[in-house]
């Protein structure tokens, strides 16, 4: 994750196309594809998403500086009324068009995992990119401000541009979690630390 753009390094709108067309081929629950990009490549679009998205007055901080400087703002919407509708086709049977049906909100899932695609694509692009969310009560000001249709959900933005420096998260100190704690083989608790019963 980057956080440092540079500001006089532009990504091509061809290459934004290509991230987000391999993003498609995402994993999609129904085949539904409730998801949409939000693409702010002009600088004014990048100054209203920063202006409706900060919370309280004051100079930016650091990560502000450095993440506002990116070329491409990319705003991952999910639409759950796509999900709604499909499972209720003939195929799929569920015609109370009910969102309790779904304990986990695939519409977000997906969204997410286009997100990744993106993300890696861009490293593969010689680019850096940085998956980060909105803060919960800015949504409402952030579909207003580019016409967002009724219902979309943001589930985060992606910035991408040329990294300027390397910053690691301070967070990265916690260093990753054992595979033993993470892997559980057969039942949880298990540790997958040893090999399998044949």
């Amino acid at each position: 994750m980057v956080r440092r753009f540079d500001p006089d390094r532009d990504v091509p709108l061809d290459t934004v196309r290509r991230l987000v067309t391999l993003a498609q081929r995402a994993p999609s629950a129904g085949h539904t594809q409730g998801w949409d990009v939000l693409a702010l490549t002009g600088a004014q679009d990048r100054a209203r998403f920063w202006d409706v998205t900060r919370e309280g007055p004051g100079e930016p901080d650091a990560w502000l500086r450095g993440v506002s400087a990116a070329p491409v703002l990319l705003v991952m919407l999910a639409d759950p009324t796509a999900y709604l509708d499909r499972y209720a086709e003939p195929d799929k049977g569920w015609t109370d068009r009910s969102p309790e049906r779904w304990p986990i909100p695939y519409w977000d899932t997906d969204t997410a995992m286009a997100a990744m695609i993106v993300l890696l694509g861009a490293v593969d692009a010689g680019l850096g990119a940085l998956f980060f969310g909105v803060p919960a009560a800015r949504h409402d000001a952030l579909r207003t401000a580019y016409a967002v249709p009724p219902g979309r959900r943001v589930v985060g933005v992606i910035a991408l541009g040329h990294e300027a420096e390397r910053v690691r998260s301070p967070s990265l100190r916690r260093g990753r979690r054992p595979l033993d704690e993470v892997l559980h083989l057969g039942r949880f608790g298990a540790s997958g630390a040893g090999t399998s019963e044949a």
